[in-house]
């Protein structure tokens, strides 16, 4: 009796589960293609992030920082990007004539805002497929276990004997099915948890830096409004 190997399986399967496997591979490939990237985009997040802390905390004056950050504006992310919107919304308005202090800083804040939002959203890209692969692919891979199985029970109706290796190659195709699903489907989820937790501690950096700068802006509007 020869032994089937796992890829003899495969290509001697029925055409829908094969179709289910090839599905099932196409999104393990894309769900790791995917981590892969996310994984250095969040990591670079986070180092940019510690970068500008150090920038902005270290004395320098914001109008000059400003012009520094204004220069790279094209390759702006993150806490970069919501000071240089803010910054930029403030001085804008506190040129205009007739504006006071909190008029100024409402509009600093709602750039910031704005700016946060888009943060959040190019944190969050892609993070829904990976959800959506984490939740249905053992769902499709209990789908060839199920058609699978029951062209094992049809092969053995067909059988005057019933014997293991008349059902053996569907149910082997079957759980290979059920394999994939999971391959699939667990590092999806693993990665969709931490993703989004790093989004999560990301985001909640910039609201404190939103905080901390809209006190420090709020100081430079009043004290202009009052020296004027």
């Amino acid at each position: 009796m020869n032994e089937l190997t796992v890829l003899e399986i495969v290509l001697h399967a029925s055409l829908p589960v094969q179709l289910i496997m090839l599905l099932l591979l196409v999104l393990s490939i894309l769900t790791w293609a995917i981590i892969v990237k996310k994984a250095k985009d969040y990591r670079l997040a986070a180092q940019s992030r510690a970068r500008f802390e150090e920038r902005f905390w270290s004395g320098i004056d914001l109008s000059r920082l400003y012009v520094q950050v204004n220069a790279e504006a094209e390759h702006n992310t993150g806490q970069e990007h919501v000071f240089h919107s803010g910054f930029k919304e403030f001085a804008r308005l506190r040129q205009q004539p007739g504006m006071e202090g909190n008029e100024v800083m409402e509009g600093a804040e709602r750039a910031m805002r704005v700016a946060l939002y888009r943060e959040q959203e190019r944190l969050e890209l892609s993070l829904p497929f990976l959800a959506t692969v984490g939740s249905v692919s053992p769902y499709i891979g209990l789908f060839g276990t199920v058609w699978g199985i029951m062209n094992s029970f049809l092969a053995l109706a067909k059988q005057n004997q019933a014997t293991l290796q008349v059902v053996a190659p569907d149910i082997a195709e079957a759980l290979i099915a059920t394999a994939l699903g999971l391959f699939a489907a667990i590092p999806a989820v693993v990665a969709y948890n931490r993703f989004s937790r790093k989004t999560e501690l990301l985001l909640n950096s910039y609201n404190i830096f939103i905080d901390e700068f809209s006190s420090i802006l709020h100081r430079k509007a009043h004290t202009t409004a009052d020296a004027a």
